[in-house]
């Protein structure tokens, strides 16, 4: 698999998430940049439109296949370059780390991303406090059921499923970068810092950090 396009902002944690995906897999892409706050958007512009009708990062393009979403995105690298896995074989397993990711991509993400918050501000009239508790709260609701999953699990290793990072440490990282971007207390959650940690020595995971991209403010 070569020339891939990955339409991506820095700060974007569904983007981080197929950012990781490729490093993991050692997958050549380019990153194609989309700024969600510049001129009121590059997502909402009509040449973006044109290929992402959502408006949405990420989007993937693979020759003539465009992939929105960014679980879609990485079940799609998983079965066209399955080496290395970032899911196990065994079935329970596979439900493990779906749910546990899951966690993360529908109870948390949705609830707390840009539009969503700028539209508790702009629409609705949510001040500035209110937004903090918001953003915290599904923070804290999601973050409790993971701690007390991966502290508890046998299945948890040195990354969240055994000891080779996968499907849920690439939704977990993210999260936890916007966490403390946010100022969330990470103190009552040891497990979920001890992965984090284990993930940030891997050259895959710095390669794909906020800071790193080329578009990074």
């Amino acid at each position: 698999m070569s020339g891939l396009v990955l339409y991506s902002y820095w700060r974007s944690s569904a983007a981080y998430r197929v950012r990781l995906a490729l490093n993991l897999k050692g997958i050549d892409y380019r990153i194609q940049p989309v700024h969600l706050a510049r001129d009121g958007g590059e997502h909402r512009q009509p040449a973006y439109l044109a290929i992402n009708p959502q408006g949405l990062v990420p989007l993937l393009v693979d020759g003539e296949v465009k992939i929105s979403q960014s679980l879609a995105i990485i079940e799609y690298l998983e079965e066209t370059s399955p080496s290395p896995a970032l899911l196990p074989a065994d079935p329970v397993a596979r439900a493990r780390v779906r749910s546990l990711a899951q966690i993360i991509a529908c109870d948390i993400h949705p609830l707390d991303n840009l539009r969503v918050t700028n539209y508790l501000r702009d629409q609705l009239g949510i001040g500035a406090e209110a937004g903090r508790v918001w953003y915290a709260h599904w923070i804290r609701t999601g973050f409790d059921a993971l701690e007390t999953r991966l502290a508890s699990e046998p299945s948890t290793g040195q990354f969240c499923h055994g000891d080779q990072p996968g499907l849920v440490d690439i939704f977990l990282v993210p999260q936890i970068y916007n966490a403390l971007r946010f100022e969330f207390d990470m103190t009552p959650y040891p497990t979920l810092r001890r992965l984090h940690a284990a993930c940030q020595t891997l050259d895959a995971f710095r390669r794909a950090a906020p800071e790193a991209q080329p578009d990074a403010a």
